[in-house]
């Protein structure tokens, strides 16, 4: 006869009491709950152009943007990142806060703060930037203009400069 895996407790009344529910065995699946990554806020606001498309002309935004496809003509995303993917070939000048190149560009790279080339970038052209980094392997032929941080000084206020006849009202 077979066993219950149920140990059933002898009760004090003779009336038959239904079976206690199996416990789990250790090796059931029991679903967890996971919570999903958030994306940092700078990350979800990024545009991207994919390795199929080609644009001539000039490319503007106010937006991050990941380009991977072809540009011929200008960039220039003021205040905003671009990443150069490792599809993308530009033969354009670039301007832009922090430009990150993987791929191919052909001309003139200015990056606000920072340049980065990584090991498999192939920069033809001369860059402008506060800060730089060339990873091993990039291909890089031109100049580097490293600029110095604006640094915003408050205006000066100048305080107890006037003559003491002015503050007593006296002429002179």
């Amino acid at each position: 006869m077979w066993k219950s895996r149920i140990d059933e407790k002898p009760t004090a009344s003779n009336s038959p009491q239904p079976p206690a529910p199996a416990a789990p065995a250790s090796t059931t699946y029991q679903p967890r709950t996971v919570e999903t990554p958030k994306m940092e806020s700078y990350r979800a606001d990024v545009a991207h152009i994919g390795k199929s498309v080609i644009i001539k002309g000039e490319l503007s935004g106010s937006e991050d943007l990941y380009l991977d496809g072809e540009v011929e003509g200008n960039i220039d995303l003021h205040d905003h990142n671009l990443v150069i993917g490792p599809n993308g070939k530009v033969r354009a000048n670039v301007s832009a806060r922090e430009v990150t190149v993987h791929g191919k560009v052909d001309g003139n790279v200015t990056g606000v703060e920072k340049v980065e080339l990584k090991k498999s970038a192939v920069l033809a052209g001369d860059i402008s930037t506060q800060r730089i980094v060339i990873e091993d392997g990039a291909f890089f032929k031109g100049a580097i203009d490293i600029r110095k941080a604006e640094v915003k000084t408050p205006p000066i206020t100048s305080y107890g400069s006037s003559s003491s006849s002015t503050l007593l009202g006296e002429d002179s």
